[in-house]
């Protein structure tokens, strides 16, 4: 079942207007999460609202947002005010202009929506809206009020629906120069520029993000089965960090090592790390993710028909 919609309300293009629902393309709920406790008693944390001053507990009817001017001065801002500065991207993604995907500077990308017509009505003119920005290869550039906040959003085809990335706004993006700026500007020589394309030809690939296993994640689920069956925690070694003192031999080096990886035969495909060693165990933990495609398996498999 999909998520819940973050947003509802209407995407519009000059006078085509459609309803539609826009709900979040990723997810960071599958990760392990963990709880405070009390180390003596073992019971949760519980987090209060509490007066800075006073100490007592403030119920939340009771609790206000505030602008500090200066020091301990506050401004007072209701949520009937809030209201009233209400903006039209509130209900409506109005689209304002259209540019290319290049145009778009990475530091600008905030995350990724789903946006699909909500309802029965409206596909036509969803579709109408999907194949014009899609026909024109461009990115549609429109503005949405999330969480309180109006957000730029860069619309593009997905299949059948949109997807929307939230972009941030100029003052949000800090200046390079400030980072950059007192890099030394060390030439490079071609022979150094020559060994490091070999080891980038002999590396090339196509990203493929099934590749990449979330290596923490299966860390953090080894420690907690192996704490669950009482076996000893033994810290493993750090890497560490080596200057480089000779940079052309490091490149030497590191060609023919790229080289051994490229001829190396592959291993074997391996199985979750979740399940290695633990046999003994008679529930393992092997993480969110896993537990909720094991309980969709279970759910959609059919019962077996007794024989008479």
């Amino acid at each position: 079942m999909a998520p819940r919609a973050n947003w509802k309300g209407f995407l519009r293009l000059s006078l085509v207007t459609c309803p539609v629902a826009l709900y979040p393309a990723t997810s960071e709920s599958e990760k392990i999460s963990f709880n405070q406790l009390n180390r003596a008693t073992g019971h949760r944390i519980k987090y209060l609202k509490v007066d800075a001053d006073t100490g007592d507990e403030v119920p939340n009817e009771d609790i206000v947002k505030g602008y500090e001017l200066e020091k301990g001065q506050y401004i007072e801002v209701s949520k009937a005010e809030l209201e009233e500065i209400a903006l039209e991207s509130t209900r409506t993604i109005e689209i304002d202009e259209f540019v290319d995907r290049t145009d778009i500077d990475p530091r600008y990308l905030i995350r990724p929506y789903y946006l699909r017509p909500d309802g029965k009505i409206g596909h036509d003119a969803f579709a109408v809206i999907r194949e014009t920005i899609r026909e024109m290869d461009k990115v549609a550039i429109g503005r949405v009020v999330l969480t309180s906040r109006e957000h730029i959003i860069a619309l593009e085809p997905r299949d059948k629906g949109l997807i929307g990335t939230l972009l941030r706004y100029p003052y949000e993006v800090r200046d390079p120069a400030e980072y950059f700026d007192e890099i030394q500007d060390d030439k490079v020589t071609k022979d150094m520029l020559d060994l490091a394309r070999h080891i980038v030809n002999q590396k090339a690939g196509r990203f493929e993000p099934e590749k990449f296993e979330d290596q923490y994640e299966t860390a953090l689920i080894d420690l907690i089965n192996q704490k669950r069956a009482g076996k000893p925690i033994t810290p493993k070694a750090r890497p560490r960090g080596e200057n480089v003192v000779d940079l052309m031999d490091a490149l030497r080096k590191s060609v023919g090592g790229a080289a051994a990886e490229t001829t190396a035969a592959k291993p074997a495909k391996k199985t979750k790390k979740a399940a290695a060693g633990q046999k003994e165990m008679l529930m393992p933990i092997a993480g969110k993710k896993a537990a909720k495609e094991a309980a969709a398996k279970k759910s959609t498999a059919k019962p077996q028909r007794k024989s008479a």
